[in-house]
Order: C-alpha cells, then structure tokens, then sequence
C-alpha cells in the first residue's frame, strides 16, 4: 500500500496534513480574535452614540420639567413622539396613568428605577428591541425616553452569521487545502521512497524523479541522484576490483609462495637460501606497495587528509619531479622536455601532488614508447595556468588509449593491457584521479595525436581544503 492509499485512512496523522491543519488553525484563531474585536469595538460605538442621546435627551427634560412643569414636558413629548419614529415617549402622572407618548404602556422590563433593553410591539405582530431611560421628576410624574435599536441588532446579527460563514468556509478550505497540500507532497516523498526500496532491493540505476518545478523537493531529489550516482560508481568500482585484485594479487603471491618452494626444494649453500629469500622479499615489497597503494587511494576517496595543506611553488615542484625521473629516462632511451617555468603558487597537499606527478611521468615511461621500431620516444611535462586553475600536462608519443577506455583507465585495478604482463598495479591514474578529487580538481586523458596527454587540474585559489 502507498502513502497515498494510506493518506485516506491517515489523513489526520500525517505530517503534512497536521502542519497545514495547525496553520489554518492559527490563522483562524488569530482572524477570529481581530473580527471578534472590531464587532464588540462597533457594538459599544453604536451602543454609547444611542446612550449619549439618551442621556442628552433626559437631561433636556428635566430642564424643562424644571422651568415650566410636567405640563411642559408633556406637550414637549406629545411634539416628540412620531409613531414611526425612532424615539419612544412614555409620560405618565404620580399614579402612572399615561399623559402622552408613542408607547402604550410602561414596559414591565423598566419598572424599577434603573434604564435598559425591553421589547415592545409598533405594529400587531411586530416586535422590536428597544433601550430607554427612566427620568421622576420631583412631583411623582415619571417619564421614560427610549430609542428604537430593532436596526443596530439586525446589524450585529447579520455580522455575527457573516462571521460564522466566514470561519466556516475558511475552516473548510483550510481544511481542503492541507488535504490536497498533503497529497501532493506524499505524492512526492511516496516516489522517493519507491526509488528507494528498489535502489534497496538492488537496483542501482533507479533514480529519484523530478517533477521540474525547482523547487526544494526537486532540489533534494537532484543531490540524492548525485549521491546515487557517486553510490553507484563505487559499487561498479567495488565490483571491479574484486575481479582484477584476484588475478593482481593471486598472481605475486603464488609466485612468491612457488618461489619459497623452490628455494627449500633445490636446496644448496647459504648463499642460494639468501638470494631465494632476498627474491622472496622482493616479492613481498612489490605486494606492500601494491596495498599501500590501495590504501592510499581509499584514504583520499574518503577524503581523510583533512589539515595538511600548505602554499607552495608547484612549478618548482614539477620540476623537481621531472628532474628525478631524468636518469631513468636516459636509461631507457627516452627523451624528456620539461616547460614548467616559475609559479604558479597553489594551497594543496605537496606529497600528494608531488606523487600524482610522479605518477602520470611513471605512467607515460611505461606505456609512451612508439609502436613503430626504432622512433624516439619523447615525454613533455609542462604547466598551463588558465583563470583560477592550473594545468599540469603530461604527454608521450606512445599508443595511448582509446576514447572509450579513458573514464575506465581513471578506475581502480583497471589495467587496459590484456595480458597484465608490464609491471604495475593499475592504481596509478586511479590515485591521480583521486587526488584531483580531494583538491576539487579533475583529471582529462586526451589523444595526444599520436600518444596519450594526461591533464591534472588543480585550482589555484583554496576550495575546500584545509590549511
């Protein structure tokens, strides 16, 4: 079952789901605050403007009451009291009969000495809300002065429905939305994980896929394939070397074991057992550094040599290089042109860059003699400094290498002579190669026309390694 067949039944416990629910939540609560707030606000505005009148109104009354009488005041509320208007009138003796006035009687609500909301009927039928205060005047006559706020609660009422709907509806698409928000995302993680468990059943090739829009998905689906794609390299690496390590290993190790056989078998003198065992050590030494090789190489792959760089001259490196391998260039008759000049200054690992040098010289020496009989064999070393890099190319005259077997010669054990009869562990160009890597360089074997042309390439400025 995938996530999005569990999504339905798991809606309300996915991840998704909740951070959009807890969202929607929060921004509904905060609105519900804010409206809240400005209904209660334009509640006690409206309500306070119909008290202040009131209150105007009253204090009016009684000035009058004061100056002329309740008979005043009577006819001042007979010319106030409209039947349809929004002030209510009730003036009534001491005894309470009524004297004038739209109400036809004292409203039950407001029989005591203190104002408030009471119900009345302006027609048969309908009934509205009203708020009036009551005013007694000094000869026991009683006045009530009231307004008509039937308009001001059919307001609040529709305001309080618009706000229900409101939240009610945003709710809902909050709702919908972190639903369909949650599909599209599970829709996305449910794919990586389908590439994943058929990467974990085995199949290497598989790849996350990207929906093309950019985004912060795509983003972590593109470094999970590079990561793929790094993952998948070494297994194809690991494979590879375990199919050449047990003929590049097998192969001295039964000579070295035949050859202590044969020094016990035939016997003789001191002097035969010491030069079988010196043979024996020679032997073992070409294994030691067959597997210091390796190591060194898985060293740099895990990029383990953290701290050891240093600013040096890697002209005069070059040189110094291409100067040690000098005399055995002479012996065997090849020739050697060095064009390195001064400078440029890099911040690397000099032993590594050093090695990786010596390498690519060790690799032209071996394989850089002409096929044709009798033509010279010459090796170039030189220095090409280009922006923010700098090229260190190493070029012979030999057969060089096929386009197609470049990228396979950078590999480990890989070793592009069949019959594996020159000497060598097939792990020169790899440590090139690796330590390219852990400077954020890169290595090009090129057709040198005729021969093979080795670039290292190694930035100038630091890049990541440390000091």
């Amino acid at each position: 079952m995938t996530v999005l067949d569990r999504l339905g039944a798991s809606a309300w416990t996915s991840t998704p789901f909740r951070l959009a629910a807890l969202s929607i939540a929060a921004f509904l609560i905060t609105a519900a605050g804010i409206v809240g707030f400005l209904f209660w606000q334009t509640n006690n505005l409206l309500t306070e403007q119909v008290l202040s009148g009131l209150r105007a109104e009253v204090q009016e009354m009684r000035h009058i009451e004061a100056a002329a009488g309740s008979a005043s005041v009577a006819e001042a509320v007979k010319a106030r009291a409209r039947p349809e208007g929004p002030g209510l009138y009730f003036f009534a003796d001491r005894t309470g009969r009524k004297r004038a006035g739209n109400l036809s009687r004292l409203p039950p609500e407001l029989e005591g000495e203190g104002g408030g909301t009471f119900r009345y009927e302006r027609q048969a039928g309908d009934q509205r809300l009203a708020v009036a205060l009551p005013v007694l005047f000094p000869d026991g006559t009683r006045l009530l002065v009231g307004r008509d706020i039937e308009e001001q609660r059919v307001f609040a009422n529709r305001m309080r429905t618009v706000f229900l709907l409101g939240f009610s509806l945003l709710s809902v698409a909050g709702l919908a939305g972190g639903l369909g928000a949650g599909r599209l995302l599970l829709n996305r993680i449910d794919q990586i994980n389908a590439a994943s468990r058929s990467i974990m059943a085995g199949d290497l090739t598989q790849r996350v896929p990207l929906a093309g829009s950019n985004d912060e998905l795509d983003g972590l689906a593109q470094n999970l394939n590079m990561m793929l794609d790094r993952i998948e390299q070494l297994m194809s690496g690991l494979r590879e070397v375990s199919d050449n390590i047990a003929h590049d290993l097998k192969t001295p190790l039964s000579r070295l074991r035949n050859r202590a056989e044969a020094t016990l078998r035939d016997g003789g003198d001191c002097d035969a057992y010491r030069a079988g065992l010196e043979r024996i050590i020679e032997e073992a030494d070409e294994l030691i550094k067959t597997f210091n090789a390796m190591l060194l190489v898985a060293r740099l792959e895990a990029g383990a040599l953290e701290g050891s760089t240093e600013a040096f001259d890697l002209g005069s490196l070059v040189r110094d290089v291409a100067e040690f391998y000098e005399p055995v260039l002479d012996e065997q008759g090849l020739e050697l042109t060095v064009d390195v000049g001064d400078g440029p200054e890099i911040i690397a690992n000099r032993h590594l860059v050093s090695q990786a040098v010596a390498n690519l010289i060790d690799n032209a020496i071996k394989y850089g003699r002409p096929d044709a009989a009798g033509g010279a064999g010459k090796i170039s070393v030189s220095l090409r400094p280009l922006n923010h890099v700098v090229e260190i190319i190493v070029a012979d005259r030999g057969p060089g290498i096929s386009a197609d077997d470049r990228e396979r010669a950078l590999k480990r054990f890989v070793r592009l002579e069949a019959s594996r009869t020159k000497p060598g562990t097939g792990l020169g160009l790899s440590l090139v190669s690796a330590v390219a890597r852990l400077h954020h360089g890169t290595v090009r074997l090129e057709d040198n026309a005729p021969g093979l042309r080795a670039v290292l390439v190694l930035p100038l400025a630091r890049q990541g390694t440390s000091a």
